[in-house]
Parts: structure tokens; C-alpha cells; sequence
């Protein structure tokens, strides 16, 4: 693996060979009101951010709830995470579905997980948010970075709610 260029600001690379070190924080985190959010502690880079809104009141006026329930993530959490995995799934799923520390989207301050109300993981694909996030999300800078039929490439299972901020 290779350290991510940080210099690269919102088209830095992380992923399964490109890591972030253990510090690494972004300076620009702001905290994301839970009226887009589930919890408290969710946190966002400021463009970011400032996207997401616009695409949540876009997305609000075509009838559709899209609600953030995963984004920054500290190396600390991520490694929390991994570890809690790997003692439930074992280690090929674990690698298959979540990042090892330092290697975690999350940890950039640029990526979502995003829901709507009754759905889940598994059921998300199946909804009219994730049809319109199909089709505009690009238009916020975010883009589906897991897709179907990619896992060879992102060297991830496909997830539907995980969207990432590339700048408009």
C-alpha cells in the first residue's frame, strides 16, 4: 500500500491499497444537524456538507427522504468497526464489507451512507430515493462508489447507499 495524497483535497484516493494515517483528520469537519442525519456525532466536510443539503432539499421537493446514517468516521472508529467484524463475519467478509483502518472512505470526511425511512441495507436499492440518487447525485458531486458488477474493480461488495463527494 501507498500513503493517499491528502494534498489531493476532494479527489484524494482511499481505498484497499491507497491508507490515511492514523491522525489523519480533516481541518474543515462540521457537524451535520440530525435534522439530515441519524445520531449526533455526524460530521461532514464543509462543501460536502453544504452539497448534501442542496441535494437534500432538491431530493425534498421531488417527494423523496434521504437521511445520512453513516459519514466521517475516525481511524479510532474504524478500527472498532473492522475489529467488531471480524469476530462476527470472519476475515474474507469482513474484507469484502468494511475497510481496515486508515483505509476507510469514512475517514476523508467525503463519504455518506445514506437510508430513507423503512428501509435498510438490504432494501435501500429497492427505493424511489435510490432511483433518484441514480440520477442526480452526480449533479451534487456525489458519486455511487461501490456499484454493481464493480467488486473486481473497488474490491467491494456493491452497496447502494454508500456515495462519495467529488466536488461538483
Amino acid at each position: 500500500y501507498v500513503d493517499t495524497d491528502t494534498s489531493k483535497d476532494y479527489l484524494l484516493l482511499t481505498n484497499k491499497f491507497h491508507r490515511l494515517k492514523e491522525d489523519y483528520e480533516p481541518e474543515d469537519l462540521e457537524k451535520i444537524k440530525n435534522w439530515y442525519a441519524y445520531g449526533t456525532d455526524s460530521k461532514l466536510r464543509k462543501e460536502a456538507y453544504e452539497q448534501f443539503i442542496t441535494l437534500y432539499n432538491e431530493a425534498k421537493k421531488d417527494g423523496q427522504d434521504i437521511i445520512i446514517n453513516s459519514s466521517y468516521r475516525s481511524y479510532q472508529y474504524q478500527e472498532d468497526l473492522y475489529n467488531r467484524y471480524l469476530t462476527t463475519k470472519g476475515q474474507k467478509e469482513t474484507d469484502a464489507t468494511a475497510a481496515r483502518p486508515g483505509f476507510s472512505e469514512h475517514q476523508t470526511g467525503l463519504t455518506i451512507d445514506v437510508t430513507t425511512y423503512g428501509a435498510n441495507n438490504d432494501t435501500f436499492e429497492a427505493t424511489e430515493e435510490f432511483t433518484w440518487l441514480i440520477n442526480h447525485a452526480h449533479e451534487y458531486g456525489f458519486i455511487l462508489r461501490y456499484p454493481k458488477d464493480k467488486e473486481h474493480i473497488t474490491g467491494y461488495l456493491y452497496e447502494p447507499w454508500h456515495y462519495r463527494y467529488v466536488g461538483v
